[in-house]
């Protein structure tokens, strides 16, 4: 016998798992962005 569709249910798992990969790629934006900026910045200087 079949089960009984909780469609809700499989929305919410939906959504969560694109929330997360849509998390998980700014995050390694982010990343990227800060490794690309600390490599182009000037040299600090002690005053």
């Amino acid at each position: 016998m079949a089960r009984k569709p909780n469609y809700q249910f499989e929305r919410m798992e939906r959504e969560r798992l694109k929330a997360s990969k849509t998390a998980a790629k700014a995050a390694e934006k982010r990343e990227e962005r800060e490794r690309a900026r600390a490599s182009t910045a000037p040299p600090e200087e002690d005053k």
